[in-house]
């Protein structure tokens, strides 16, 4: 079973990058009137740019992070970056984010491959490499920035994550609990492009895709699969992780989902019964923004409210893949940068 406790890490901080650039989603297309596209998933505005890259919103917000938590970068040991879209197919991005980091050539770097669910993921990651105790300060990166070609979906937005921790003894046990469904795997897909089926010339023909005009290079999603998928295994993650930790879930101060569609979510939210002041979105301003989603909702909607008091967390993914995951975790003395927004 996928459960994991790790004691003696503290999350020490939250920041996130964004394109300074909003799009509207006023007109959506001929198939959706914008009225019924926002009032069904909650998102009115997203940031889309054509000229960054998920490794380049993850450098900025990194810069703004270590310089507000006074980090000495020769200190920061590893960086772990997750993204369905990392700046080349090899090498990895978190190489070329330690060069540009200026950080030490013995810093341990990877790349993770996941979506919806990778920010809980990565957050394993990260935790159990502090809590062997030689490794003391992680920087673990998340976001989506694909340069989508011809068609952008007005669901998606385009972010770049940075949460830091640090060991330290007598922290809090971080608490997770994960789950993957592989039979679903086409349920959200870019078809082409991997080793599976590599480009060729027909990659870039579009395709009718329930109504849009999609190539092969271009993602795309099962709905009604994904939105049955989320509603059930959303509540079902939180509930097996109380469960099997010992905790009531509905103590907790804020639950920060993935931050999907707004129907979801509410679905989501009114299965486990709980508060709407519990449970803050930020998709309503950036869209869905794949890993980045939990940080961001954390960084624009909870900065100046949760950094010195003790807070205690639930965050949960679920989607691509199929996978999902759910952490349990507490912070106090924390920093949140201001959103760094790109020109």
């Amino acid at each position: 079973m996928a459960y994991l406790s790790f004691n003696n890490v503290r999350i020490a901080g939250f920041s996130t990058g964004v394109p300074k650039e909003i799009l509207t989603n006023e007109v959506v297309s001929d198939q959706y009137s914008a009225e019924s596209f926002i009032t069904s998933t909650g998102v009115k505005n997203h940031r889309i740019s054509e000229k960054y890259t998920a490794g380049d919103l993850c450098y900025e917000a990194s810069e703004r992070l270590i310089a507000d938590l006074g980090w000495d970068k020769k200190e920061i040991d590893a960086i772990i970056f997750v993204s369905q879209h990392a700046d080349y197919i090899l090498p990895a991005t978190a190489c070329i984010l330690q060069d540009r980091l200026g950080l030490s050539k013995e810093c341990y770097t990877a790349d993770l491959s996941l979506g919806c669910s990778g920010w809980v993921y990565g957050l394993s990651y990260a935790v159990s490499l502090l809590a062997c105790g030689s490794i003391k300060k992680v920087l673990l990166m998340s976001g989506d920035a694909k340069r989508r070609i011809a068609y952008v979906d007005p669901l998606f937005g385009h972010a770049g994550a940075v949460t830091a921790l640090e060991y330290c003894e007598g922290a809090p046990a971080i608490q997770f609990y994960f789950g993957t469904d592989g039979s679903g795997y086409d349920a959200l897909i870019i078809p082409d492009g991997g080793a599976r089926n590599q480009f060729t010339d027909k990659s870039f023909v579009p395709e009718d895709v329930d109504g849009h005009m999609l190539n092969r290079l271009q993602s795309r999603m099962n709905g009604m699969d994904v939105f049955s998928f989320g509603i059930t295994m959303g509540p079902k993650s939180v509930k097996r992780l109380a469960e099997h930790f010992g905790f009531d879930y509905q103590d907790c101060d804020y639950y920060i989902f993935h931050q999907a569609n707004l129907l979801m979510n509410e679905k989501i939210r009114t299965k486990l019964k709980l508060p709407e002041e519990k449970v803050p979105y930020c998709l309503q301003d950036f869209g869905n923004t794949a890993s980045a989603s939990i940080p961001l909702t954390i960084v624009s909607q909870l900065k100046g409210k949760v950094e010195q008091q003790k807070t205690k967390w639930i965050g949960c993914g679920f989607g691509v893949g199929l996978s999902w995951g759910a952490v349990y975790f507490e912070t106090k003395d924390i920093v949140i940068s201001q959103l760094v927004e790109l020109e």
